[in-house]
């Protein structure tokens, strides 16, 4: 009996360390346990002052654009048509995993964009769809060989942000399973055979991020900005750990304290530490920023 309890208690412990640590780890840019010797995740970073206006509506060609560069300086590519080439193959059957939150979904410019470079790689009409609450029931996200990750980022009431890593929960017939300990274990999601293995490309899209709400399905406009932005990389992890971290600096620039995302965004943290999904250490990251510099929070 006495086993139990020391047992129990030392789960209590850890969980409760793991939930400061991720917040910590990811609000405050100070070294843990990074390495400067190694080879960091690369995530990109595009701006564009132009890409929305006053009404946030999306030019077309500019997010195309946007999306383009990235895309080269992440693979290191001479070309759109090379960047491409390595993503996504031909023969590939690829899904695009949106999402559709009426408050604040992938801009269909955006999706638009991300179309049309796959099909112009070769992929047939057929074999290349756009969908997120429906994913189980399409028959290209059934078949995929690839998948394409795109959302914005937002605060969120059970998981302190809605951002990558959740992205793919629809792909669970239930989803509320992984809601226990504030989405702790959101990175086991990425295990599923729909999933593993599957990701070619993540877009966190940052073009007017929800940076505070209290409670379910909140949303007010006046915590929003016009961040203007895209995060590409192909490490989800990295790329949700940048945006929590404009997020948070965001926070603290708006309420003039150190305001931290509640609840915390432990997740993140524990998708690298706990299921070595990715990379959440600012340290072993290199941030590649390109376009727009004002206010870049980070």
């Amino acid at each position: 009996m006495a086993t139990k309890k020391i047992s129990r208690r030392k789960l209590l412990k850890d969980t409760a360390l793991a939930s400061i640590a991720g917040a910590l780890y990811l609000n405050f840019p100070f070294k843990s346990f990074g390495q400067s010797n190694i080879n960091k995740t690369k995530v990109i970073l595009i701006r564009n002052k132009d890409v929305i206006d006053d009404n946030n509506i999306v030019n077309q060609d500019i997010i195309q654009e946007m999306l383009d560069q990235a895309v080269v300086k992440l693979t290191k590519s001479e070309s759109v048509s090379d960047a491409w080439s390595k993503i996504i193959n031909p023969d590939d059957i690829v899904g695009i995993k949106s999402n559709v939150w009426k408050y604040l979904s992938t801009p269909v410019e955006l999706e638009n964009a991300i179309k049309k470079r796959i099909i112009e790689v070769g992929v047939k009409q057929k074999n290349v769809t756009i969908e997120d609450r429906g994913v189980l029931y399409n028959n290209v996200f059934k078949n995929s060989t690839a998948l394409i990750n795109v959302r914005p980022l937002r605060t969120h009431n059970w998981s302190g942000v809605g951002s990558l890593l959740k992205n793919y929960i629809m792909f669970s017939p239930n989803p509320s399973s992984y809601h226990n300990d504030t989405c702790a274990d959101l990175a086991k999601v990425w295990e599923l055979p729909e999933v593993k293995g599957k990701t070619r490309l993540n877009i966190l899209v940052m073009l007017t991020p929800l940076f505070h709400g209290v409670g379910p399905h909140h949303y007010n406009k006046n915590y929003t900005w016009q961040y203007k932005g895209l995060l590409v990389g192909f490490d989800p992890v990295a790329v949700d750990s940048v945006g929590v971290r404009i997020l948070q600096a965001k926070r603290k620039k708006y309420f003039k304290e150190d305001r931290p995302i509640n609840p915390p965004v432990k997740h993140v943290f524990l998708a690298d530490t706990r299921h070595g999904l990715g990379t959440s250490d600012p340290e072993k990251i290199e941030l590649i920023k390109l376009g727009w510099d004002e206010d870049l929070l980070i």
